[in-house]
């Protein structure tokens, strides 16, 4: 039938990912009916070949030898809810100042920022927050620009220091220099002086 023809296309494509895929309904509608799709993934839950991490939220589990299943990445979660909902995230302010080495705060708490509804999400013991944020903040979600001005942000106008300014000049490739330059409209005219220094392209 159909049905049975449509869970086998899924099964086959999920078995065709890698280990640690996150996932859910949407990714599949074009095999079958939502009904159809639902059906397949639950029977699949079953036979323990993916696993349930959420309502309508599914992960092809990547395993270890000693440690069994593995917890997925908080990072394949979120953008699969990002896919999901047609939203677009971008990491917190706390988390973008980390990840570009502005400063070694690892954040508590698992924050997104997000154009789409505020919420949280619980995933086992995992808890993650998506925090609404104003269309310009969220403008460059998904770019360097975006985790620049995040980070800058979250440190603050009077905290920035020139030796950050300049590791962030030696971290960026030419292209993410000329795409601040590009994105300059979107950040806060205290950061104007900051990224123009950071995208030149002479030592000064």
């Amino acid at each position: 039938t159909a049905a049975m023809t449509a869970s086998k296309q899924i099964e086959n494509r999920i078995n065709g990912l890698s280990p640690g895929w996150v996932f859910s309904q949407a990714n599949f509608l074009d095999l079958g009916s939502p009904h159809t799709v639902g059906m397949a993934l639950i029977r699949m839950v079953r036979e323990g070949q993916i696993r349930r991490l959420a309502r309508g939220l599914y992960d092809f589990p990547r395993k270890h030898e000693q440690l069994g299943l593995l917890s997925p990445s908080v990072d394949m979660i979120a953008e699969a809810l990002a896919r999901r909902d047609g939203v677009r995230l971008q990491p917190s302010e706390a988390a973008a100042a980390n990840m570009l080495n502005l400063s070694d705060q690892v954040p508590m708490r698992v924050v997104y920022e997000t154009d789409g509804p505020p919420r949280k999400i619980k995933v086992g013991t995992l808890t993650i927050q998506f925090r609404r944020r104003s269309p310009r903040k969220m403008a460059t979600a998904g770019k360097m620009s975006g985790l620049v001005f995040g980070a800058l942000r979250g440190l603050g106008k009077r905290y920035v220091t020139q030796e950050q300014i300049s590791h962030l000049r030696q971290l960026l490739t030419p292209e993410d220099r000329q795409r601040l330059l590009q994105d300059l409209p979107q950040a806060p005219a205290w950061m104007h002086p900051f990224l123009r220094y950071i995208a030149e392209d002479k030592e000064s």
